[in-house]
């Protein structure tokens, strides 16, 4: 099975009553100005995370939210959104988490779909709801504080930055309008900075895999690893996440969505401020919600 499909495979598939279409945007207003039709929307910041613990949602609240909604655990659910796909990524480690079982990405995400002048409606699906049904969170998925930074030098063990290389240097905290932020600015030690935009194309599809090989070995990002992705708020690394495991078949890949603003936030955390060892492709600090 295929975690990537086509724009031209969900045009086909549109009347599918197996297929659940679910659009998570960075701009939540995205959606109402246009949406895949029968594509379901999420709001990364009010049911992709938990509203008042800093967490993502519970068991019993995603439950609640999918199966209002329409979606049970049977469903494929298809995911895709704006800024290469950056939240629905993030989506997807969350589903995964939770055990769903069938979840893939639409490659190329929103801009792809707009960009080949496919349909779209503002019309909101409305569908049966269900019992949906989570299994218990997997915690191999994610990364935790105190894992970090017991693991912190370990030759079997990496870190991914996937932030901009300003971030990673402490130059900036947070890019530009960015309400969740930190005491202190730059990196984990030991971090190898690859920010998460440079493994996609300018049309917003995901690069080869060998491409992405090449990516993150040269950077000592390597399938023997145990890898622990991180940015700001859990979001970007959800991304890197993605193509580790799912793209490259990386069997140790977690998400550190504590990421930054628990980092720099932790009281006698061990924090660097070198700069990255090459060169890299400008990340644009547009002010928009990045994680």
């Amino acid at each position: 099975m295929s975690v990537l499909v086509s724009t031209d495979w969900v045009q086909e598939n549109l009347s599918n009553p197996n297929i659940r279409l679910i659009e998570v945007d960075v701009d939540t207003t995205a959606y109402e100005q246009g949406h895949i039709p029968g594509a379901i929307g999420l709001n990364w910041q009010t049911q992709l995370q938990d509203p008042i613990r800093r967490d993502i949602p519970s068991r019993e609240r995603l439950e609640s939210i999918l199966g209002g909604l329409g979606v049970s655990d049977a469903h494929t659910i298809v995911l895709y959104g704006d800024n290469n796909n950056w939240f629905a990524a993030y989506a997807f480690w969350v589903l995964k988490v939770y055990g769903h079982e069938d979840v893939r990405i639409m490659d190329g995400g929103r801009k792809k779909w707009l960009a080949e002048g496919r349909p779209t409606t503002t019309e909101v699906p409305s569908y049966p709801p269900t019992q949906y049904r989570a299994k218990d969170p997997d915690m191999s998925l994610r990364a935790f504080f105190p894992q970090v930074l017991e693991s912190l030098h370990k030759p079997e063990f990496a870190l991914v930055d996937v932030r901009s290389p300003q971030e990673y240097t402490g130059e900036l905290i947070a890019p530009p309008g960015m309400m969740e932020t930190a005491q202190r600015g730059g990196h984990i030690p030991g971090a190898r900075n690859i920010p998460w935009a440079q493994a996609v194309r300018e049309d917003g599809t995901f690069k080869s895999p060998e491409e992405l090989r090449a990516l993150y070995e040269a950077q000592g990002i390597t399938p023997d690893k145990q890898v622990v992705a991180y940015c700001r708020i859990g979001e970007r690394s959800s991304h890197t996440w993605f193509v580790l495991k799912y793209l490259l078949g990386y069997p140790h890949v977690r998400n550190y969505d504590g990421s930054w603003t628990e980092w720099g936030n932790m009281v006698a955390a061990p924090i660097e401020r070198d700069a990255p060892t090459q060169t890299h492709g400008g990340e644009q600090l547009a002010p928009c919600p990045q994680g």
